[in-house]
């Protein structure tokens, strides 16, 4: 959802700019206020307060969407927090994971060795399932 919000959440007619509330970001990405809030503790995100609402602009939702993407991909904040910080220092207008062919490349092997214990872990869990339920 995309709206000139105030400090209640209300379009302002003729502000120009995109503003979301904190609600807005909620149900637009599916994400809990408590996540948001976690990620502006961060300093991945940083929203204007007006009083006690947060009010983030058309660059804190492009953020929020690749710090999400970033999530999804399975890298930590600090490696986000560095993309980011990457992104912004070059000035680029339109926020992305600017990722390099090492930085895939070495992302989908740490995938896989994760993948690989946690099937190895499945094998341990469920022989161990077998024999309570057979005790």
């Amino acid at each position: 959802m995309t709206l000139n919000a105030s400090a209640s959440g209300h379009a302002e007619p003729g502000n120009g700019a995109n503003s979301y509330t904190i609600g807005d970001l909620a149900r637009e990405f599916g994400v809990m206020l408590r996540t948001r809030r976690f990620y502006e503790d961060r300093g991945l995100l940083s929203p204007r307060r007006d009083g006690t609402a947060r009010i983030y602009d058309a660059r804190d939702r492009e953020r929020l969407s690749v710090i999400l993407k970033g999530k999804q991909l399975g890298f930590t904040l600090t490696e986000i927090r560095a993309m980011l910080a990457e992104d912004r220092a070059g000035g680029t207008p339109s926020l992305n994971l600017n990722l390099s062919l090492d930085q895939v490349e070495d992302q989908i092997r740490h995938l896989e060795q994760q993948k690989m214990e946690i099937e190895e872990a499945l094998i341990e869990l469920k022989a161990r399932r077998t024999t309570l339920a057979a005790a």
